[in-house]
């Protein structure tokens, strides 16, 4: 009964987001700034009538991607309201390419008006409704009955976290177990039921999902409940903790016929990704065009300066290890890589990096370029190429990953950028551990508004003149 009020509820969604999109393309395609500005308009009702369906359509297919129009129970506002967003941009990005590739004539702005005022419109709509439905679920109707697989401390973890959250509307009403272990003393004995037991409990209560929170002893009598589910169609939920408590959260994947969970380092969301690797080429592109009066005028300094090439090649290592060729302005004397040995014993830096405040092999100009991170501009031609990204963890040295321990070798997990955390965090001042720990954070919880965040927090860095020493 819940799981079709469920999907009823999610059908709504969708009708609604397809009449909001096909009423704010009519909107915008006839508001007078946006016919003003280009001939949308000029097209005929029936002429946009159609590409505001076939828009209508699309944009909940894109959505659909982002689990939009899937149950919300046990996801927060904040994770809704992000999925939304996140699903907006890119079908506005979406649409922007689609008009432009069939040479429709629209204004500039108009997907990016669509994409706000959808976003606006879905989240006015949903946010009172989810509210209303926590607050009815905390009262408890409203809920769903749930059977924990397992007794143990790993059933009682997981009835903890649900009493925790009582706004999911979850209600736990057996336990399965084969006997063999000691039950939980928060565990009633008498919830608690035999394996053989669980085809008669699925058929004649109304379970709405099973959770998977059983020992590993457990496991050869999983195959037999698992079908069991499937067969009276109860969705089965799997709690990864069952594997160890220290592996990373897992995705689903595909190994030809075989669904597979993938234990990552991190996972990030692929189309996130596609939409950071888009922002990466428009940013290097505009970079490489605002900052190259600059870089040419230092081209000219570091040559009257000092002998040698203007610019500083080093190899790298950038995502999952890879090597590829770096590029700065140079600002040490051509030999700086030969007298490094000499000056080991000099390291101000702990960890396998080498840095000195007062390094002789820095040249005036080179001293003056650092300071105003100039030297670093020749890197929007790594991010452009692909090597680096413009926010993201710095690219070690080869001979640097040589010497990583522990979870040090996950900041390769990531392409390397050109600001970080570690540049807007007095990057002078921090320990090799201190950095590494900002790298993983950065990866950890990355997403694309704590890029937009660091990027924001990187300018007045740069301007204050506050680059390395």
């Amino acid at each position: 009964m819940l799981r079709e009020m469920g999907r009823s509820l999610h059908r709504v969604w969708l009708t609604a987001d397809v009449a909001l999109c096909i009423a704010m393309f009519g909107t915008i395609a006839y508001h007078p700034f946006f016919a003003n500005s280009n001939g949308l308009s000029n097209y005929g009702p029936i002429a946009i009538g159609s590409m505001a369906l076939f828009t209508g359509l699309a944009w909940q297919i894109v959505l659909g991607r982002f689990r939009v129009y899937e149950s919300q129970r046990r996801v927060t506002l904040a994770q809704l309201l992000t999925r939304l967003l996140l699903g907006d941009a890119v079908a506005a990005a979406g649409l922007a390419a689609v008009m432009f590739t069939i040479g429709i004539s629209a204004p500039p702005l108009m997907p990016l008006a669509l994409a706000a005022g959808m976003f606006l419109g879905q989240a006015a709509t949903r946010l009172p409704v989810m509210m209303v439905l926590r607050l009815v679920r905390r009262s408890g109707k409203n809920f769903r009955t749930v059977v924990v697989i397992g007794s143990g401390p790993r059933a009682r973890s997981a009835t903890d976290t649900i009493l925790r959250h009582p706004e999911w509307g979850l209600r736990v009403i057996g336990y399965i177990d084969d006997g063999g272990v000691d039950f939980e003393p928060a565990v009633p004995e008498q919830k608690v039921h035999k394996v053989i037991e669980l085809p008669s409990l699925l058929r004649e209560q109304n379970i709405d999902e099973v959770f998977v929170a059983c020992p590993r002893s457990m496991l050869p009598s999983l195959t037999p409940m698992v079908r069991e589910c499937s067969l009276v169609g109860v969705p089965i939920t799997l709690l990864t903790d069952l594997f160890g408590d220290q592996l990373p959260p897992p995705r689903v994947g595909s190994f030809e016929a075989l669904t597979t969970l993938s234990f990552a380092p991190v996972h990030h969301n692929e189309i996130e990704l596609m939409v950071k690797r888009a922002i990466d080429i428009v940013g290097s592109l505009v970079g490489l065009l605002l900052t190259a009066p600059f870089a040419g005028l230092a081209a000219i300094a570091i040559k009257l300066d000092s002998p040698g090439p203007v610019f500083f090649r080093q190899i790298r290592c950038g995502l999952n290890g890879r090597r590829f060729e770096m590029m700065k302005l140079r600002t040490m004397s051509v030999d700086a890589e030969s007298r490094k040995h000499e000056l080991l014993d000099q390291n101000e830096m702990d960890g396998p990096v080498f840095k000195m405040k007062a390094d002789p092999r820095i040249t005036a100009v080179g001293a003056l370029l650092r300071r105003l991170s100039i030297d670093e501009f020749p890197q929007f031609w790594n991010v452009l190429k692909g090597d680096m990204s413009l926010v993201g963890p710095r690219p070690p040295t080869p001979d640097e990953v040589i010497h990583y321990q522990g979870d040090t070798r996950r900041r390769l997990s990531m392409r390397p950028g050109i600001t970080c955390y570690w540049q807007v965090s007095g990057r002078n001042e921090l320990t090799f551990a201190e950095w590494i720990k900002l790298d993983l954070l950065y990866i950890d919880t990355w997403s694309l508004m704590n890029d937009a965040i660091i990027v924001l927090r990187t300018i007045p860095e740069v301007l204050r003149a506050r680059g390395a020493r």
